[in-house]
């Protein structure tokens, strides 16, 4: 459930490779203030910062390049090839998250946002849901999140299979979900798509706000 009365946050998840930045940049172009749960991930872990210094004591200092800063990769290879050593990440790095999050919420809200899209791929895992007040999740076959993926990131099949592996199915995001948005045909129809679902939630809460 949302945490304001006069500011909705909508949460927007799914799996890796599915589309979710293209469907984030349409609802921003519809009006829609967003949260950029994986800046601040990055923001947190920063050389020099507090969450980052607990990452390395837990994980060796061997995921630090030389000038101390995290070298995202070297920790990729651990975490995604051990579910166990995921969960000791996350545990570390999101109530740190989750205190920016809140914070950018309050500050949307002060400002009298209306809609604010929490964007957030680990919006289960870290508990976020808790401060939404709809949930949208972008989902698509695995073959095209993987065709995606290697395009995108330039990794091998063996490394996307890891990655896949410590997510959640489709069905847990349809489960979870006020709206689904599939994407496993055009870029274009996928905005579309996209903004369909922004416009119906404007309206929703536009009706509301009127009554």
């Amino acid at each position: 459930m949302g945490i304001s009365s006069d500011t909705a946050v909508i949460g927007l998840t799914g799996q890796s490779g599915a589309g979710k930045t293209t469907v984030c940049r349409v609802f921003a172009e519809n009006g829609f203030s967003v949260i950029d749960a994986d800046s601040i991930a990055r923001q947190v872990m920063e050389k020099g910062t507090q969450c980052l210094e607990e990452v390395s004591e837990c994980f060796g200092r061997d995921i630090l390049d030389e000038d101390g800063s995290l070298n995202r990769q070297k920790l990729a290879d651990i975490v995604f090839t051990d579910k166990n050593k995921l969960k000791q990440l996350n545990a570390i790095s999101y109530p740190y998250i989750t205190s920016e999050i809140l914070k950018l919420i309050k500050k949307f809200t002060d400002e009298k946002k209306k809609l604010v899209l929490l964007d957030a791929p680990t919006l289960f895992e870290s508990r976020a849901d808790d401060f939404c007040d709809l949930i949208i999740s972008v989902t698509a076959t695995e073959k095209n999140r993987a065709e995606r993926i290697a395009k995108r990131d330039g990794i091998t099949p063996e490394q996307i299979k890891e990655r896949f592996s410590s997510q959640h199915t489709e069905r847990f995001f349809i489960n979870h979900s006020d709206f689904i948005i599939k994407n496993n045909k055009s870029a274009e129809l996928l905005e579309e798509k996209a903004k369909e679902v922004a416009d119906k939630i404007k309206e929703y809460y536009n009706a509301e706000e009127a009554e």
